[in-house]
């Protein structure tokens, strides 16, 4: 089954629902593909959304779907892995496969992808139970919460000496953990110590707690570090595999690299949120950029029925 429209928005977070609902009120037949698999499902409240302040993600997502839904010109579709997305002509085609059903198409003059990122978190048996809880990812986001408050950042990267950084703003009562794998230089960890922010390079084994909450760092030499709470530098993964086809510019993250309008390099292939760099974005700054791209596609999709 194939369908032609205007514009494909794949993915439905707040940079994929802010494009999708601009394009609609743009009079574009529009569909959004929401994937159901949010990057902060399990995050229980939201921040720094104006007017939105504490919601809940998973609501926040609720509210958009059923304003884009209300327009004649949206067609939403959920829980649809797409497969492909490929080229014919001026033409992009997105292929589909619902889960037990048989493969759709669509035939559009531009595809915004909006997909975020996947996180990949360090190996703890226990990290999960208190993610969305008592760990967070975005700093930003839940930093003031936890402020003044003893907690961890916990990661395996090399930025953790920045993020730590950041996070000093919040608390200083704060303590670096690498799991004897990320990166701390000896000149950073000075710096940190004159906040004092300590550094724990040694491995850690699980996340202590129990019901009433998060308790500590549990290491692997069995000591356990006390912490209220704190945050996670996952890695993160693109899952863009099905853009193989168009072969997009990518930078050395796996991140589209777009214009300030969400341009990618490939003719009727945009991009917004966080796909694009830096990647990881405030909700309100994704959805922002989804706002803007909207408006490029719209007025390309102007100019190209014109040039005929």
């Amino acid at each position: 089954m194939s369908t032609a429209v205007d514009v494909v928005v794949i993915g439905a977070g707040p940079a994929g629902l802010s494009a999708a609902l601009n394009l609609v009120r743009a009079r574009r037949e529009v569909v959004l593909i929401d994937g159901g698999r949010p990057r902060n499902a399990a995050t229980l409240a939201s921040h720094g959304f104006l007017s939105r302040d504490g919601i809940s993600p998973l609501e926040l997502r609720k509210l958009g779907r059923e304003e884009v839904a209300a327009y004649p010109g949206a067609t939403v579709v959920d829980r649809v892995p797409v497969t492909a997305v490929e080229r014919d002509g001026d033409v992009l085609i997105v292929r589909a496969q619902p889960r037990g059903g048989e493969a759709v198409e669509w035939r559009a003059g531009a595809v915004v992808i909006a997909t975020g990122l996947t996180e990949v978190m360090p190996s703890l048996p226990s990290l999960r139970a208190f993610y969305g809880t008592a760990l967070h990812s975005c700093m930003a986001c839940d930093g003031y919460e936890y402020a003044d408050r003893p907690i961890a950042l916990i990661g395996e990267t090399d930025d953790l000496a920045e993020q730590a950084l950041l996070l000093s703003s919040w608390s200083r009562d704060l303590i670096v953990f690498t799991n004897a794998v990320g990166v701390v230089s000896a000149a950073d960890e000075e710096r940190l110590a004159a906040l004092g922010v300590r550094v724990e390079r040694r491995a850690v084994a699980d996340i202590a707690g129990d019901r009433s909450g998060m308790t500590g760092v549990q290491l692997a030499d069995g000591e356990v570090i006390a912490r209220d709470g704190g945050f996670l530098r996952p890695r993160y993964a693109t899952g863009l595999e099905y853009l193989q086809a168009l072969a997009p510019e990518t930078d050395a993250g796996g991140l589209l690299v777009v214009d300030a309008e969400g341009r990618t390099a490939v003719p009727g292939l945009y991009a917004a949120g966080d796909a694009t760099p830096p990647g990881p974005q405030q909700l309100i700054v994704a959805a922002g950029a989804g706002a803007r791209t909207a408006s490029a596609v719209h007025r390309d999709l102007l100019r190209a029925a014109l040039d005929g």
